[in-house]
């Protein structure tokens, strides 16, 4: 069978996935299309019992009134110091415990390689209530310290399991070509090493900046009295009121916390395709 014939064979079935992959696209973005939407709709077109997928009059007074919340930019730099410590400290430290599971072998190894699996599946909200003792103990409360200590923690397994293929995967020869030429263990490890497994950091720091920058339910618990401590979803309760919130500025305040996202998404988003591909080339 020719070239040609089998292109044409395998045409329909490509067809199919691909007008598969445009719907599940289009289910993923349509809410993100509606909260947009909702932020540049006026007042009454947001509350109107009959909403329509678009709006004749978009407004930025939902963005405004946003803006214009006391500490708002507060809660933004707060935030970006959270997840930023977050992402960084996770993936040094991440990386230096997957290398050490990895390259070298000693007592508990396989045990400790199992709690960090465990750790996975306990839920975090079963461990709240214990972590705001814990903080209230050591004084952390209503500090970024208690929030920045309970993500590092939770990031990590995820993190060391993920990062432990891709130490893996870098062929030992490597390691002993290096040796050879005169490469110390640091510089191997940060010349040679930190840029073989580089995709495998950026997919475990997307993980964890993302965790940390949408985090509401630490930020809650631990936040308590310091408003000037809280970070960017606690400004969305400003708009929730007892007789009618504010959808608009839920909306508005909503797409502000998106943007970082989509944009450290789309700067490291190269890196987090061949990082989730997992390959390593010898």
């Amino acid at each position: 069978m020719s070239l040609s014939v089998r292109s044409f064979v395998r045409r329909p079935g490509r067809l199919v996935a691909e007008a598969a992959a445009l719907l599940i696209a289009a289910a993923v973005a349509f809410p993100l299309y509606w909260m947009v939407l909702s932020a540049l709709k006026p007042s009454g077109e947001v509350q109107s019992t009959h909403p329509r997928p678009w709006t004749l009059s978009p407004s930025l007074d939902s963005f405004r009134r946003v803006f214009q919340q006391q500490d708002f930019g507060r809660y933004f730099l707060n935030s970006l110091l959270v997840a930023g410590t977050v992402v960084v400290a996770s993936a040094l430290i991440a990386f230096l415990a997957a290398t050490a599971v990895t390259r070298f072998r000693f007592r508990f190894r396989t045990t400790l390689l199992i709690m960090f699996l465990v750790a996975q599946m306990v839920p975090v909200e079963a461990l709240t209530i214990p972590l705001f003792f814990l903080m209230r103990d050591f004084g952390q409360l209503n500090t970024l310290g208690s929030l920045i200590l309970p993500h590092l923690a939770f990031s990590l397994p995820f993190a060391i399991w993920m990062l432990r293929g891709f130490v893996r995967a870098v062929p030992e020869a490597l390691e002993e070509a290096a040796y050879i030429d005169g490469a110390s263990r640091t510089r191997f490890l940060w010349q040679i090493l930190f840029p073989l497994v580089l995709p495998g950091l950026v997919a475990t720091s997307v993980f964890s900046f993302i965790s940390t920058w949408n985090d509401f339910l630490f930020a809650k618990s631990f936040i308590i009295s310091d408003t000037s401590q809280s970070t960017l979803p606690m400004a969305l309760l400003v708009f929730f009121k007892p007789d009618e919130n504010d959808w608009g500025g839920i909306m508005a305040a909503s797409t502000v916390m998106t943007v970082p996202v989509l944009v450290f998404f789309v700067l490291v988003q190269r890196r987090l395709v061949s990082g989730l591909g997992g390959a390593v080339k010898d």
